[in-house]
């Protein structure tokens, strides 16, 4: 997949507001702890996240996805009615429908004219979103499109940890314990043909790689969620080899000649797996799992918003976005930032 005339124009973001450390979950689960004989700080030590942030209780998804939204188009100049598609990438939904999309468009001022839908892929649902944006940008379809999302640790945090308390087993903790690296967060990007103004952050193009046949490794039903994180790290990590040498052959780059990369925040242990593999430097990365956890569609956006607001992506430089979901799926684009 390669694009001529489509930009990021703008990131809009909201962090939640409550700030929940790895101490603090862990102090909930000290019954568990006595029980397995293992000492507090756990959580911390195998995943690198300090803390992580969730919403207040019975937040409004869409509710922080629009205001995600208005934050992209007041940064942008690209009007409501410009806006000639708005997907809803979140796993977090607020119904089985309509499309929590709908609640978004509602209040942000679209044209009747506009696609509005939601697009599910576990991790992965914004960069999809990016890319169907991208391709009716590319065969001329609309001049302005919005991919918007927000994801809620809270609830399924609440849960599981009762769950786990109940269980008091190590193996419910192993199949547990990733569910309590969850964040929350709303995130919109608006993509464009360069019409506006503004023709900044170019997509050069992306390739996807796909392992369906480890689908089962991390499942999420409604309240409750498992998660084989050793397996997850192996496969996970040799699609992403698999995928980034496939990247760098789909854009003619060549290792050296990427400036930065913006990766999935899973945690420490995948991050240094992942880099590794790939031959990438750490200084190459900029990451904000250690305190704000994984937001799930969410984070990759998010940090890529953070790391140029702290000047860490520069215009020009060549920037990668690994993206990687359960399923196994995986998702990598190129930029000219």
């Amino acid at each position: 997949m390669k694009y001529s005339k489509v930009f990021l124009d703008s990131i809009g973001y909201e962090l939640a507001p409550q700030v929940v450390t790895s101490k603090t979950l862990e102090a909930r689960l000290e019954p568990l702890y006595n029980d397995l004989r293992m000492p507090l700080g756990q959580l911390e030590a195998l995943t690198g996240i300090r803390e992580r942030r969730w919403w207040e209780p019975d937040a409004s998804l869409s509710g922080k996805a629009l205001q995600a939204a208005r934050k992209a188009l007041a940064q942008s100049q690209v009007p409501p009615a410009a806006v000639g598609a708005l997907i809803y990438a979140g796993v977090c939904r607020e119904n089985c429908e309509p499309a929590t999309a709908c609640a978004v468009a509602a209040d942000l001022g679209l044209s009747a004219g506009a696609a509005v839908f939601d697009v599910s892929n576990a991790c992965l649902g914004v960069l999809n979103g990016v890319l169907d944006i991208a391709n009716r940008i590319e065969l001329g379809q609309l001049r302005a499109g919005l991919v918007v999302s927000c994801e809620s640790a809270r609830e399924i945090n609440e849960s599981m940890i009762e769950r786990m308390l109940a269980d008091r087993t190590m193996d419910g903790y192993r199949l547990s314990v990733a569910t309590l690296t969850g964040g929350s967060g709303a995130v919109a990007l608006l993509l464009t043909d360069g019409s506006f103004g503004r023709m900044e952050r170019r997509l050069l193009g992306g390739v996807y790689q796909t392992a369906p046949q480890h689908h089962d490794l991390c499942v999420w039903n409604n309240d409750f969620m498992r998660t084989d994180a050793a397996a997850v790290l192996k496969h996970g990590v040799e699609l992403g080899r698999l995928t980034w040498q496939a990247l760098l052959q789909a854009l003619g780059w060549a290792q050296g000649e990427v400036d930065k990369v913006i990766c999935h925040q899973v945690g420490g242990v995948h991050r240094t797996a992942m880099l590794g593999s790939m031959g990438i430097p750490a200084e190459k990365d900029f990451s904000t799992y250690e305190y704000l956890g994984n937001i799930g569609t969410v984070s990759l956006p998010l940090t890529a918003a953070i790391a140029e607001e702290r000047d860490f992506l520069k215009r020009g430089d060549k920037v990668a976005f690994f993206g990687i979901g359960s399923g196994l799926n995986c998702l990598m684009l190129g930029w000219e930032w």
